[in-house]
């Protein structure tokens, strides 16, 4: 695990109409702050990463398909600095990822088409971003299939 990232299972309440997917609730003793929430479609195959936040916190959860997450700390003082994490979201690992401020994050979608919410803790705003290239020698992952 890298330092400060949580991950929650989340509740699924199905019946013959439906199912209701919880996220987060502000009672929830990991939930921080509202800033905004938004939905990120990713086809299978493509990637979205690297990104980080200076301050913001990101609290994921992968509501339909399913998606590789990664994770990768470089952050100074953090004692997993040089950490790599890999989570699966999705119908099998139906979970909330918080992601503190500064952890590099990609997501690269498993199936036909993800969607990926966030319940951020700030309004987007460009000037908090920092991003690359998924495929920078900066970061040392791999996004290609892996077999066995």
């Amino acid at each position: 695990m890298i330092d400060g990232v949580e991950i929650h299972p989340l509740l699924r309440i199905p019946d013959e109409r439906g199912t209701i997917y919880h996220m987060l609730k502000r009672t929830d003793a990991y939930f921080r702050d509202f800033g905004e929430v938004y939905f990120s479609s990713v086809y299978q195959g493509a990637i979205k990463g690297w990104h980080r936040h200076r301050q913001m916190i990101l609290n994921y959860a992968c509501v339909y398909g399913r998606i590789k997450l990664v994770l990768y700390d470089d952050r100074s003082q953090s004692p997993t600095r040089g950490e790599l994490m890999e989570v699966f979201l999705g119908p099998d690992n139906y979970s909330l990822v918080v992601v503190p401020p500064q952890v590099w994050n990609g997501f690269k979608g498993m199936a036909s088409e993800s969607i990926v919410a966030n319940c951020a803790t700030l309004p987007h705003d460009p000037a908090e971003i920092e991003r690359k290239d998924p495929f920078s020698n900066e970061i040392p992952y791999d996004w290609t299939l892996r077999h066995g």
